[in-house]
């Protein structure tokens, strides 16, 4: 199993603040490394599955504005298959098994309020196994998956380490 070291963090790190940050670019911003060795490392990390480059769609710019959490309670023994139904929904951007209350957990977009009301009442309602949903409206989103990032990683990047 490959473990990415501080170079390689620091890589992580421009990559996600511009993922078309060029080999060069970062080898400059490191300092003491090749573009060479950018380039390569950067393979590796795809290759290692740690990382993936590509385009994210600002929802927001596109028309999908309103953001929303629904937790959804599915009959015993079908959380698997409900949760399986749901990510096929184009509209759906998170999916995950929940424990607690809830038994899935979906995060979608949608254009207005009234889209979302009839996805979960038309979609989501319709799904067999789906026996209640709980919508709770977004009004803005702070953090997310494609700025994620582990602790500690832009100590990395400055050089530091703590």
């Amino acid at each position: 199993m490959y473990k990415p070291d501080q170079i390689d963090w620091q890589i992580i790190s421009f990559l996600n603040d511009d993922g078309r940050m060029t080999s060069t670019e970062i080898a400059r911003k490191i300092g003491d490394v090749s573009s060479r060795t950018i380039s390569n490392r950067i393979d590796t990390l795809i290759r290692q599955g740690i990382i993936n480059i590509r385009a994210i769609v600002n929802p927001e710019t596109v028309g999908y504005r309103v953001l929303a959490d629904v937790y959804i309670e599915v009959e015993p023994g079908r959380v698997r298959e409900v949760a399986t139904l749901v990510a096929e929904l184009p509209q759906v951007s998170y999916v995950a098994a929940a424990t607690g209350e809830n038994d899935v957990s979906i995060s979608l977009r949608v254009r207005t309020i009234e889209e979302l009301f009839d996805f979960v009442n038309e979609k989501l309602g319709r799904i067999s196994g789906v026996r209640r949903t709980q919508s709770h409206i977004l009004p803005f989103k702070i953090k997310d998956l494609d700025t994620w990032l582990p602790p500690n990683v832009l100590d990395a990047r400055d050089g530091n380490s703590r």
